[in-house]
């Protein structure tokens, strides 16, 4: 079991990078769309309408990409004064607990983002001229991988590996 979770982390970190690698060339577009649109709007007096749909739409990639990666490193947002006061078996516990809500949470978005997009199926979105579907693919996949990130923690930390970031252990072993 060790040897098969390892190997699933090196490609849930390969996933990871990936997903990192995405979200920041989102944000780079993002940004030059952006720039485009003030340049388009104060300078040629002539706004280009596509820029803020563009944008919007690789928000939502580049917000779900990160904070799936987020997860997987242990840095999302959390309330842990409890943590600093109970063992490592407790602190343990405490974590599943909470990677288990993120799943259930992660699986919702994929469901409701699934049913959303059938629903928008079929409109267009007029200043891009894509199916309205588009614009909840980042919910999809975001939830996607938050689930993968997820189940990898739990598994590590079945196995006694390490799941926080900079090394901290949740069972005490690496």
């Amino acid at each position: 079991m060790l040897v098969f979770v390892r190997r699933l982390s090196s490609v849930m970190r390969l996933l990871s990078h990936a997903a990192l690698w995405i979200a920041a060339v989102g944000l780079v577009l993002m940004t030059a769309f952006i720039a485009w649109q003030v340049w388009g709007r104060f300078v040629l007096n002539d706004t280009p309408t596509w820029t803020e749909t563009s944008s919007v739409l690789l928000m939502g990639f580049f917000i779900l990409m990160g904070a799936a990666v987020g997860i997987r490193e242990g840095n999302h947002l959390s309330f842990d004064v409890v943590l600093y006061l109970v063992g490592p078996k407790t602190k343990a516990v405490m974590h599943s607990l909470s990677d288990l809500i993120v799943i259930t949470f992660a699986i919702g978005m994929i469901i409701y983002g699934v049913t959303l997009a059938s629903n928008a199926w079929n409109t267009t979105i007029p200043n891009l001229g894509v199916t309205g579907a588009t614009a909840f693919v980042a919910l999809v996949l975001g939830g996607i991988l938050m689930t993968l990130f997820s189940i990898e923690r739990l598994l590590r930390r079945f196995v006694g590996l390490h799941t926080a970031r900079f090394g901290e252990t949740d069972m005490g072993k690496d």
